[in-house]
């Protein structure tokens, strides 16, 4: 479930939230404030604040893949120390990873198109 939550909503620290730590309105905060300025610029898929949220994004993705490759064993011993409660998970975090890697290799490759993309347009004056 944390490695759904990463997925889906990780930009907004859902699985922060889940997992019991601290301070995942952090996370939220900032997303929120970064998408409200990129919104605002005329094209907000090139504005700086766009970029700066695919920050959380893409850092979101990859704590997906470790939360969902994270042994049972090693899961429990980090995130239900006191508890009696042991994962068995089987496949489904797999391939919640194997989605993850996808989506999140299209977000970042497309995210570094654009921004190479404006820096050299801003840089030739085009």
């Amino acid at each position: 479930m944390a490695g759904l939550l990463a997925l889906l909503f990780g930009w907004a620290g859902a699985h922060w939230w889940y997992l019991g730590r601290r301070y995942g309105w952090v996370l939220l905060l900032f997303s929120m404030m970064m998408i409200g300025t990129a919104l605002r610029a005329e094209d907000w898929y090139k504005s700086p604040a766009f970029f700066l949220f695919l920050l959380p994004a893409i850092g979101s993705y990859i704590e997906a893949i470790v939360l969902c490759l994270m042994s049972d064993a090693r899961f429990d011993a980090r995130y239900n120390p006191n508890t009696a409660r042991r994962s068995k998970t089987g496949w489904a975090p797999v391939l919640v990873a194997i989605v993850t890697l996808l989506l999140g290799v299209t977000v970042m490759v497309s995210g570094i198109a654009i921004l190479v993309e404006t820096t050299y347009r801003a840089m030739s004056g085009v």
